[in-house]
């Protein structure tokens, strides 16, 4: 009640405070406007507003806003989805980045003016507004883009493509929500110059019908007070149309992560019910920088369990990587934690989880191994030690036929570590278990016997 009361009163500062602010410049204008004394140079607020107040009555104002706004977001949705293509080609191609980057640049570079100018010769003013929105927004769509496809969380994505979500899933649970910071930011920027743009080319083209060509006109005829209250029309337009699209934006993150989860296990394989198929790798063929794994061959049978042994640094993560490799979709547990940060621990399970794997299973497995969790929480808020019990319930009820655990047990006391081995040990469920780890009481905690010592 504290919190909300106190809420409510920075709201209302807030509020006071940009009121005042409104005040003091509208006070400037009034003084400017005095002592000009030339109401068609400058005119006071109150004809601006009676101005106003004359468009917004008249119902062909809106039909004209309307106009010049679809056209405006035409070339921008234009703009995004041609910035998404090129900006997804890039990210996977050198050759190409370097190709497009150059020309991109180039467009950004140049002057409204000129761009619109060329438009009018090739397109004619009834499509201009829409190719200058388009050149003009496409730029900001891409950098922002690949910026932000060159800083997805790289670990965290071979985490989802291991456990077997991928195509559509994948893009959903991960790649948009890593790259959301970016197009947020781009949004920001891009939607506010695509009104500047397409006012501009209308302005400049004097298509008929249009929000440029009522500025235009207004100019013409010396009607400042009419010309003053189109922009403030044209502003109030930018300014919703931001906001709405920046919510919308927000909003599917959150979306997005929930359709990822709600359709788990759907581009997974089995989730063990069987035995699992023999494991063969000649490991050193494979990782010829690793000296520790020269010439040693990973032979695991059919629901076999291995623990690999060592110290650190002598290549039992390279080993274990490979053998993911061989056998995604796996379940694994990675030495460094690889857990989605900012939602549940439930949904970090679920979002891998076999199909046959409902909310409920999944919470009270989380509740057996971290007792007294909270399986709502957001991972952030948990400790190390339940962030990785967390991970191994994931593993456990992830699709695939092979379990993989890469120092699974780091920051559990003896108590939890036993209790966490007898829960893997009773949904191991016939799957193949490979196990790395420098303590042999792991080894004995999952009864395994068959040790390899890096």
């Amino acid at each position: 009640m504290h919190a909300f009361a106190r809420q409510m009163t920075e709201r209302m500062k807030a509020v006071a405070a940009a009121g005042a602010v409104a005040a003091f410049w509208l006070a400037v204008w009034v003084l400017v406007a005095a002592l000009v004394a030339q109401p068609l140079i400058l005119p006071g607020p109150g004809a601006v507003a009676l101005a106003l107040l004359r468009l917004v009555c008249d119902g062909g104002t809106w039909a004209i806003l309307a106009g010049s706004g679809a056209r405006i977001l035409g070339g921008l949705v234009f703009a995004a989805v041609c910035g998404g293509v090129l900006a997804g080609i890039s990210s996977r191609s050198r050759a190409f980045a370097r190709l497009v980057a150059p020309a991109l640049s180039f467009v950004k570079a140049t002057p409204v003016a000129c761009v619109v100018v060329l438009l009018l010769i090739w397109l004619g003013s009834a499509r201009v507004s829409i190719a200058a929105v388009f050149l003009m927004a496409l730029p900001g769509v891409y950098f922002s883009l690949v910026e932000g496809l060159s800083q997805v969380d790289k670990p965290l994505e071979q985490m989802f493509r291991l456990h077997g979500v991928r195509g559509w899933r994948l893009f959903c649970a991960h790649t948009w929500r890593e790259v959301l910071p970016f197009v947020l930011s781009c949004a920001r920027a891009v939607i506010g110059m695509s009104w500047k743009a397409g006012v501009a080319a209308e302005l400049i083209g004097m298509a008929v019908g249009t929000v440029g060509e009522r500025i235009y006109q207004a100019k013409l005829l010396i009607e400042t007070a009419d010309l003053l209250a189109w922009t403030v029309l044209v502003v109030a337009a930018s300014w919703a149309c931001e906001r709405v699209l920046v919510w919308l934006l927000r909003v599917s993150g959150p979306v997005a992560w929930g359709a990822a989860v709600r359709a788990h296990g759907r581009a997974g394989g089995s989730a063990g019910g069987g035995a699992a198929a023999e494991l063969a790798l000649a490991v050193g063929d494979r990782a010829p920088w690793a000296p520790a794994l020269a010439g040693l061959v990973l032979n695991v049978p059919a629901s076999g369990r291995i623990c690999v042994m060592g110290a650190s640094g002598a290549g039992k993560s390279t080993l274990l990587a490979l053998a993911a490799g061989e056998c995604a979709p796996c379940s694994m547990v990675f030495q460094d934690m690889c857990l989605v940060e900012d939602v549940s621990a439930l949904d970090n399970v679920l979002v891998c989880a076999d199909a046959r794997v409902d909310a409920s299973s999944a919470a009270a497995l989380l509740r057996l191994l971290v007792p007294g969790v909270d399986v709502h929480a957001r991972v952030a808020e948990l400790s190390g030690g339940q962030r990785r019990r967390v991970e191994i319930a994931r593993a456990l009820l992830c699709p695939g036929d092979a379990v993989i655990l890469d120092e699974p047990f780091t920051g559990l006391d003896t108590a939890a570590r036993d209790a966490c081995a007898e829960v893997v040990l009773d949904l191991l469920d016939g799957r193949m278990l490979l196990l790395a780890t420098h303590d042999a009481v792991d080894a004995q905690a999952l009864d395994i016997s068959d040790i390899i010592t890096l």
